[in-house]
């Protein structure tokens, strides 16, 4: 299939590369292109800071599906 042209697939040679493409794409999608960088400290010390100030406290998913009667 390396060098075959899409008229040479089979259907289901077809539907595998269909898959394939669409799988890379979601995952190209999805994937944070920050991953592999580091904060710096500054920003990391005003994360810190703004989450200490902050008066909300935070739910658990269970907490918030129980608010219109779900079940987590």
């Amino acid at each position: 299939m390396a060098n075959s042209s899409v008229a040479e697939l089979t259907i289901d040679e077809f539907k595998g590369l269909v898959k394939e493409v669409v799988s890379q794409t979601i995952i190209e999608l999805l994937a944070d292109p920050d991953e592999s960088l580091e904060l710096r400290e500054e920003i990391q010390e005003r994360l810190h800071r703004s989450l200490a100030a902050s008066p909300t406290k935070t739910k658990s998913a269970q907490e918030v599906a129980e608010k219109p009667g779900l079940e987590w």
